[in-house]
């Protein structure tokens, strides 16, 4: 019986992960498209993106985010994600973005496996780890009206790649200890998503910094 359980809880855990794979894939395809969508259309799509965000995580107690919807977010994030990913591809060279995905995969890989593991409940972490994203999000609105400089962009690099790592190893753990559902499996691909994108870009803006700096 418990054999069947863990074999259980393995096959759901690999839902997750292809849905998230499938996810990541129809965000690159996002990427490339941004490239031919007029700048003037970022900002409408990056405030639908955040609408999006706050609504799948309000629909979630009703179970109502289902696959379309986590695809076409991706597809969303993955336009707005362009022009972020030009901006340092330009500045730094398209080498510091490859090292950057690579870093942001060895990282997600290392932080999920390490929170799959960790036979203790990690929960309390989640309002630590909310708190710290929210501090995150005042600090870029607050960035567009008054830019930061170099080092302080660096030092909200750090900050955000060890949030966001940690949040890897919080959702891992979670879906560890808490089980999964198949009407779950959309949203928490969603959220492994959101910890993959926003590592990637706090660790490109990092090394694009670094770079541009030499």
């Amino acid at each position: 019986m418990l054999d069947a359980v863990q074999v259980s809880k393995r096959s759901m855990l690999q839902k997750v992960l292809n849905t998230f794979i499938i996810t990541l894939l129809i965000a690159t395809a996002g990427l490339y498209i941004g490239q031919f969508v007029p700048a003037a259309l970022m900002l409408p799509l990056a405030i639908a993106e955040v609408i999006m965000i706050i609504a799948a995580f309000w629909l979630r107690k009703r179970k109502a985010v289902g696959y379309t919807f986590v695809f076409a977010f991706a597809f969303i994030s993955g336009i707005t994600t362009f022009p972020i990913v030009s901006h340092y591809a330009s500045v730094a060279g398209a080498q510091v973005v490859l090292m950057a995905f690579g870093t942001t995969f060895c990282i997600f890989t290392v932080m999920g496996f390490i929170g799959a593991k960790t036979k203790k409940d990690l929960s309390f972490l989640g309002s630590f780890l909310l708190v710290a994203v929210l501090a995150m999000i005042f600090v870029g609105i607050f960035s567009i009206f008054s830019p930061l400089n170099s080092a302080a962009l660096l030092g909200f690099s750090v900050i955000g790649t060890i949030v966001f790592s940690l949040y890897i190893i919080y959702d891992f753990n979670q879906m560890k200890h808490r089980g999964i559902t198949e009407d779950m499996i959309p949203l928490l691909a969603l959220s492994l998503y959101l910890d993959f994108i926003n590592l990637f870009i706090n660790i490109l803006r990092f090394f694009g910094i670094i770079s541009s700096n030499d």
